[in-house]
């Protein structure tokens, strides 16, 4: 049995969502995996999200509990003795904390960089920061309806209901880790701003998508979460 490893807070989350092309994503699917997708399409996404009460095998990390992230990923299914296992891949993850990356790469070979950051969230906009070459960029979105929860068949259920952690380790091999959560309530949003240098921080591959309009805009309240250890598969 897999023992937690992780728990945490993840709250406000704002989501930037583009359909994709399969061969942009096929390359970073981890073996054992496959693409997922909502009537047919397949989309990368990213989140910001404020990362609060963190704590290790039980124990607080002191002085680096609460921070922002903005991270960039894809979804994927396994299927396991008929179980869907539906889950995501992160193409990149981006932390204020220098140890957070550092904890994130050795345990899990999670693709982490370390950058200064920012978040703020109220009523009227959900917004997130980061720094590069001494400018702040970031993306933000205005609330543009009630929190809902939303059906089971619906694109914003897609997006956040995810369980399950992918990622190819340096050897080749696939780690798959659990993520518990409630259900969490959505509404929609209208895009305020998005200006990261998306070529510098994911690579030209990506600029052509996330340059675009994203397909939706969707603010997730968050919850408790629990990541459980990996295993190998």
């Amino acid at each position: 049995m897999a023992r937690p490893f992780l728990t945490a807070a993840w709250r406000d989350l704002l989501l930037l969502n583009w359909k994709a092309e399969r061969s942009l994503l096929e390359p970073h699917v981890p073996e054992g995996t496959e693409l997922d997708s909502w009537k047919g399409d397949c989309y990368v996404s990213l989140v910001g999200f404020r990362f609060l009460d963190l704590a290790v095998k039980g124990l607080p990390a002191v002085g680096h509990r609460d921070f922002p992230e903005i991270n960039l990923r894809f979804y994927v299914r396994r299927e396991v003795a008929g179980e869907v296992r539906r889950g995501v891949v992160f193409i990149c993850e981006l932390t204020p904390h220098r140890i957070v990356e550092w904890v994130a790469r050795t345990v899990y070979n999670e693709p982490y960089k370390t950058l200064p950051m920012r978040g703020e969230v109220n009523e009227e906009q959900t917004q997130y920061a980061l720094q590069q070459a001494g400018q702040w960029q970031g993306m933000a979105a205005h609330p543009a309806g009630d929190w809902h929860e939303p059906a089971e068949e619906a694109r914003e259920t897609f997006l956040i209901e995810h369980y399950w952690g992918y990622n190819l380790q340096s050897n080749g091999d696939t780690m798959e880790y659990e993520v518990t959560h409630p259900t969490w309530r959505t509404r929609p949003a209208q895009l305020a701003r998005f200006d990261l240098d998306v070529e510098s921080l994911y690579g030209p591959q990506w600029a052509d998508v996330l340059t675009s309009e994203p397909d939706a805009v969707v603010l997730a309240e968050g919850s408790e979460v629990t990541v459980f250890s990996g295993i190998r598969i």
